[in-house]
Formats: structure tokens, C-alpha cells, sequence
């Protein structure tokens, strides 16, 4: 999957989680969980979202790569082979 398809994947899980989450107006470095206003629970959700979504394993030890936007998309860029 290519950078765009991956974000709309996301936002996809996102709509389900917190559909006021606008994964747009998010900068590539910025905190999600800041900038879109998810707590602890929030963000467990879009992590079982994308692996139910993606069929990838994600563990708890990579949660830090997912904190930004552009680290999120490389993350999931890398394990889905995009």
C-alpha cells in the first residue's frame, strides 16, 4: 500500500474511534494522540483497528513509532510492504 491508501486507512479507523479526528490537518512530526485529542484507550483502538484492518502485528514495544503521523505511516508502510 502506497502513503495515501495508508492514510486512508487510517483515518478509516479513526472515523470509528473519534469521528471528529481530522487526520488531515495533523503535521508529519506532530503528536496524534495531542492533535487529535486521543487518550490512552483512544489510541489502543486505532492500534487493534489497523491490525484487525491490515492483518500486521503490532507490539506494545513499537507503540512510540506510532506516536507521530509520518511515523505511524512509515510504520505501517514498512509491515505492509508499501
Amino acid at each position: 500500500m502506497n502513503r495515501e491508501e495508508l492514510e486512508r486507512v487510517v483515518a478509516n479507523v479513526l472515523a470509528g474511534i473519534a469521528p471528529e479526528a481530522d487526520l488531515v490537518g495533523v503535521k508529519g512530526n506532530e503528536d496524534l494522540r495531542d492533535a487529535l485529542d486521543l487518550d490512552s484507550m483512544d489510541f489502543l483502538n486505532l492500534v487493534i483497528g489497523l491490525h484487525e484492518r491490515l492483518g500486521i502485528d503490532i507490539p506494545e514495544t513499537d507503540y512510540p513509532k506510532l506516536f507521530s503521523k509520518d511515523g505511524l505511516l512509515a510504520y505501517l508502510a514498512a509491515k505492509t510492504g508499501g
